[in-house]
């Protein structure tokens, strides 16, 4: 193919579709071009900024014809942050956009072709992050690195993160000046806050992630802000981009909150794995056990279960759970929570997933109804081929990459008849979308 355009070239273009992260697409001659910010069926005026052999990169000039779901995003910092790059796009149309996206996927890839239903979205959506991560810097800035850099954009207003939280973070930095690392001479103390809140609960976790055990004066924030109910110090001082270490020390209260979904309460550590949209999340996991059908006499594995939110869910609904989740602490909370729940039918393993659910299944456990909520990375080779010699009736895949959802499904629809697939908005104003796929097993396996 012929490249129609080069570096720098300025033209007018219609935009026909959206890209996987929400950008807009115009084709040249067949050639793809990529253009951040412009939205499906308008006209732009834009500037060619990278050219592949199969595709380009563009920013916007000028809007020449602009559409109807394109509106003033509500935030100062919104271009130069990228936290939430559909803002600029009517919040209906952004439902839209991730269904056609995960319908997209399905069109492509899957065997059996069907309709994806439609996003389930937010009454509401904005301050829904239970958990914000602050990075901070030398000049007093707190707030979030700009897109693909390490350059830290300071929030005057964000709108997913919640106010209590910002402002908490705005306190430390504003009285704690003196301990702020420096990234360029390797000297100093406090590198970045993290907040993490119960929701449902009001209480507040805080906790200052930094270049050692130094402990400074809190009683100031917790009598500005009562709703802290405990303050830990997290010790980083690896030069990476990984936030959090293992390495806890609690300085004020417990060392962690509790939150509660639906009916059951939920014990949150600084570095359990626990959804960061809980509104949406009670609506994912009571989705997910709706389409799961469950009986009393059903044996219930959830694969990937952190602090075991949805074998706790389906607890009640069946005879046994067993929940298996490979960071230690997060399955030391997920037993707390049984005891919180006053629950005697679920059991918790600490393991690789791979590893340890094959051992389950030697030890003679087998179930016939499986939940599995995998990291972005989506499921390991040995354990979709445990899942297809089980013949399960029932699996149910919930995911938050719909593309290693789709590489999945080719796997197990060998097997199983995928009945279907929901989006759930967890992300709003992202390109991120949460889905549960249903899977039954076909009548010939």
């Amino acid at each position: 193919m012929n490249i129609p355009v080069k570096k720098n070239d300025e033209l007018d273009v219609e935009i026909c579709d959206y890209g996987v992260d929400g950008e807009g697409i115009a084709k040249l001659n067949g050639y793809t071009i990529f253009v951040i910010g412009a939205l499906k069926n308008e006209k732009v005026k834009i500037h060619i900024t990278k050219v592949q052999k199969n595709y380009a990169f563009a920013k916007i000039i000028e809007i020449l014809t602009p559409s109807d779901k394109r509106i003033e995003p509500n935030c100062t910092t919104y271009k130069r942050c990228g936290g939430c790059n559909l803002r600029h796009i009517d919040y209906e149309e952004t439902l839209k956009i991730k269904q056609d996206k995960v319908q997209n996927l399905v069109n492509k890839m899957l065997t059996n072709k069907f309709e994806v239903c439609k996003t389930i979205g937010m009454t509401n959506p904005i301050h829904y992050r239970n958990k914000a991560i602050f990075p901070i810097s030398q000049d007093k800035k707190v707030g979030i690195f700009a897109q693909r850099s390490h350059e830290i954009i300071p929030i005057s207003k964000c709108m997913i993160q919640t106010e209590i939280s910002q402002q908490i973070a705005k306190y430390i930095v504003d009285n704690w000046k003196d301990t702020i690392y420096d990234e360029k001479n390797k000297k100093g103390l406090l590198r970045n806050i993290m907040i993490r809140e119960g929701f449902n609960t009001g209480e507040i976790m805080c906790v200052l992630v930094q270049n050692g055990k130094k402990v400074y004066e809190y009683n100031d924030l917790i009598n500005k802000f009562p709703e802290i109910k405990t303050i830990v110090i997290n010790v980083n001082q690896k030069d990476t981009n990984v936030v959090l270490s293992k390495e806890n020390i609690i300085i004020y209260g417990d060392g962690f909150i509790t939150d509660k979904l639906g009916e059951y309460k939920f014990k949150i550590s600084p570095n359990s794995f626990y959804q960061i949209n809980p509104v949406q999340t009670e609506i994912l996991y009571n989705l997910s056990i709706e389409k799961a059908n469950l009986r009393n006499d059903d044996v219930v594995c959830d694969l990937y279960c952190g602090i075991g939110t949805i074998g706790i869910f389906a607890s009640k609904y069946v005879k046994k759970v067993y929940g298996i989740e490979i960071v230690e602490e997060a399955i030391k909370d997920a037993n707390e929570n049984l005891k919180l729940n006053n629950i005697k039918n679920v059991e918790f393993i600490v393991g690789d997933t791979e590893k340890a659910f094959d051992e389950l299944l030697k030890n003679n456990i087998k179930p016939n109804v499986v939940f599995v909520d995998p990291p972005r990375k989506g499921l390991d080779s040995n354990t979709i081929e445990n899942l297809c010699n089980l013949k399960l009736e029932r699996l149910v895949y919930i995911s938050c990459n719909p593309a290693t959802l789709m590489r999945d499904l080719q796997k197990l629809e060998e097997v199983y008849n995928i009945d279907s697939i929901t989006p759930v908005d967890n992300f709003c104003y992202t390109s991120h979308v949460e889905c549960v796929a249903v899977l039954g097993l076909k009548e010939d396996k």
